[in-house]
């Protein structure tokens, strides 16, 4: 992620949270950030993106919201594994 010299759009009238958010989640979903890798800390998020720590902290939490992100206290935030959405029925379940 270090390589990318993305900066918010302070023009936009998306939360620039959401900016990183959608940024980070394109990366998980193109394969950039692989399932298990680790996102970097909060303070190096927030200087890589030119944001403020509380701008990443909301970012993160709306990851996780999202489920494509897991925080595990001391250790950091990875990305999920991804699962099967939870509408389909899973094989061998019983029909109701």
């Amino acid at each position: 992620m270090a390589d990318d010299r993305w900066t918010p759009d302070l023009t936009s009238h998306v939360y620039v949270y959401l900016q990183v958010v959608h940024h980070i989640a394109e990366q998980i979903r193109t394969g950039r950030l692989p399932a298990g890798a680790r996102l970097p800390a909060e303070r190096d998020l927030a200087e890589q993106y030119g944001v403020a720590v509380n701008t990443v902290r909301r970012a993160t939490r709306e990851l996780r919201d999202q489920g494509l992100v897991i925080t595990v206290p001391i250790k950091g935030t990875f990305v999920r594994a991804v699962q099967p959405p939870s509408d389909e029925p899973e094989i061998g379940a019983p029909n109701s």
